[in-house]
């Protein structure tokens, strides 16, 4: 394994990780949508919608491409609600990990990724 793949391999938190993809696709000139979650009164965490919960964490625009990214650590999973959203949003929706971030940066330079 090379210094960068162990890199890659260590695990940051999601919301370090978001911040480390927001940036990069806002150097790269993507337009970003994330929904915030918002504390109650109760103290519990909850983001506002109407509609299916599991919608992916990152839209990312730029020149008629759109990509749908949901953001996991590198010991991370989907919830089933999440994989119906991946699945029916089709080819540029994608689970990013830290560790995939030489893919991500490809795909956010406009090159092609599986």
């Amino acid at each position: 394994m090379t210094v960068v793949q162990q890199e890659l391999a260590k695990d940051i938190s999601e919301a370090d990780f978001q911040q480390c993809v927001v940036d990069y696709a806002r150097l790269r000139g993507w337009l970003i949508h994330h929904d915030r979650p918002a504390r109650l009164a109760s103290g519990e965490w909850r983001t506002a919608i109407s509609g299916d919960s599991g919608f992916p964490d990152l839209v990312l625009a730029r020149r008629g491409v759109v990509i749908f990214a949901e953001l996991k650590k590198n010991t991370g999973d989907t919830t089933d609600a999440q994989d119906k959203w991946l699945g029916a949003l089709g080819t540029k929706a994608y689970t990013w990990k830290p560790k995939h971030w030489l893919s991500i940066r490809a795909a956010l330079d406009g090159k092609r990724i599986e």
